[in-house]
């Protein structure tokens, strides 16, 4: 038994009118990437929220970032362990390989799976607790993010607060990775911490020397 099936036709409309528009018009561009490889300047670690665009927000286009995106754009502190670690190899592909000058942690609001690791500490999700779910597994990297917020009565506001600590927790963790520490020491990668705000079209970056958000404009 087959389980794929046809591309859905609004997809394949889509692709053709992208390649006779964009890839028309940027032909040399993309076999000049083709031939010559990537060599993007940042990584970027995003969210995989359908609503995040990230390379839309700084107006990149195609070579010029290094994406990763899983939920909550976590980062897991340095665990090399044999098992399959997805965000931390292309942490370590970005930059052993493409040797990136700037690693950026693009946190966001209304963040979904913030909120269930929210549920799931506060014992309202059990589902994501049962030991079973991806998701709950996942989010247990930000655990110390929902102690760290224990202050806040209102639950909205505790989440709101939490969708940051997921951006410090994931700097945090990439200073565990032996290459990333090198390189950070040896000024050759620099780390960011951001946080964009959906509706409002905001974008906030961190401050490790006031443990800070403020708006970059």
């Amino acid at each position: 038994m087959s389980y794929a099936r046809k591309l859905p036709g609004y997809l394949v409309n889509r692709f053709r009118g992208w390649r006779a528009t964009h890839y028309a018009e940027n032909k040399s561009w993309f076999r000049h990437l083709a031939q010559e490889g990537q060599h993007p300047r940042s990584m970027l670690i995003a969210c995989c929220d359908s609503r995040v665009h990230v390379t839309a927000i700084f107006g990149a286009d195609q070579g010029e970032f290094f994406i990763h995106r899983n939920i909550a754009n976590l980062v897991p502190p340095y665990t090399p362990d044999g098992d399959h670690h997805g965000t931390s190899a292309a942490v370590e592909y970005a930059v052993t390989a493409l040797k990136v000058a700037h690693l950026l942690v693009v946190g966001h609001s209304n963040c979904g799976g913030v909120r269930g690791c929210h549920d799931m500490c506060a014992g309202k999700a059990p589902e994501l607790a049962s030991g079973s779910s991806f998701v709950g597994n996942w989010m247990e990297i930000l655990r110390p993010g929902y102690e760290a917020t224990a202050e806040f009565t209102d639950p909205e506001a505790r989440i709101a607060a939490m969708e940051k600590q997921a951006v410090r927790i994931s700097i945090n963790n990439l200073m565990t990775f032996p290459f990333v520490r090198e390189a950070v020491e040896n000024e050759t990668l620099t780390l960011h911490g951001l946080w964009h705000d959906i509706g409002e079209g905001g974008l906030e970056a961190y401050d490790p020397e006031t443990d800070s958000f403020a708006s970059v404009l």
